[in-house]
């Protein structure tokens, strides 16, 4: 198993997420970007859906109990295993008593630590994702232990990297859009604007869902509560768009302007207040 010695900021488990249970209110939640996740996962030779532990902005302090095989991929936090920096995108092998720690972020928010097997966390609702209220907790805690499936055999994984990790598809900052469903009620002078202008991310962001700060259009358009999803953009009355993430509700009473692609959601997760972006509608 893992110990927590320190947690780090806002570091969770999560797998592909939690379906099914939207009519139940209960948000999908799941790797916010489910690119990088899907990286290391693919690495490791693991199933898709195996649960790995994401990092945000400042990574936990993490001591493992048993040998095992590793991988960090997605944003760029100077890891280092007993104080030896290590590259994302490559596999390395675990001894007993290894810490894992994480430095400075450079590129990128959140990075993902993946593992044979994936982390054995107890699944809620068919899913391991932490959600507060769901699970028990919706972040790591100082003294958390993580269980995992001991590696017997050395099968000579994490001797070479596997993907240069230079991989950084993500400092992009065109956000892929596709139209929402309330996207006709707004003037084609309007949707220039929305289309035309950068949109700053501001401070009030978080798993549930990125604001920009502009005011971009002001307007007075009501519309019943509908089905909201994660990377559904919303324009409020006061003209600022937010673009909802994986724990977003699962309801809404904004205008649906656009629809993210999915490898936009991943792009949007990467970023942090003050990043700038740019919608393209496709």
């Amino acid at each position: 198993m893992i110990r927590v010695l320190q947690p780090g900021l806002f570091t969770s488990i999560q797998d592909l997420g939690r379906f099914g249970y939207r009519n139940l209110g209960i948000p999908v939640s799941g790797t916010m970007d489910r690119i990088s996740a899907g990286f290391a996962n693919a690495l490791l030779n693991n199933h898709q859906n195996d649960a790995v532990l994401e990092i945000t902005l400042q990574g936990p302090i993490l001591e493992f109990t048993h040998p095992t095989t590793i991988i960090i991929t997605g944003a760029e936090m100077a890891p280092k295993i007993n104080n030896k920096a290590i590259l994302n995108y490559k596999l390395y092998k675990i001894k007993i008593g290894d810490i894992l720690t994480f430095g400075q972020l450079t590129k990128g928010l959140r990075c993902y630590l993946g593992i044979i097997g994936g982390f054995k966390t107890e699944k809620v609702l068919k899913s391991r994702s932490f959600y507060a209220g769901i699970t028990s907790k919706g972040y790591l805690q100082k003294n958390d232990t993580i269980e995992y499936i001991e590696e017997i055999v050395n099968n000579n994984k994490g001797t070479n990297p596997v993907i240069n990790n230079k991989i950084q598809f993500f400092e992009t900052t065109e956000i892929d859009v596709f139209k929402g469903p309330e996207f006709e009620l707004f003037t084609a002078k309007e949707l220039e604007k929305l289309l035309s202008n950068v949109h700053t991310i501001s401070n009030k962001s978080n798993r549930m869902g990125y604001r920009m700060e502009e005011t971009m259009v002001l307007h007075n358009k009501s519309m019943i509560t509908s089905p909201v999803l994660p990377g559904t953009v919303q324009l409020t009355p006061s003209g600022q768009l937010i673009i909802l993430m994986k724990d977003a509700q699962t309801t809404g009473g904004y205008p649906r302007v656009f629809q993210l692609t999915e490898k936009s959601i991943a792009i949007m997760a990467q970023k942090k207040a003050g990043d700038i972006i740019n919608i393209n509608l496709l």
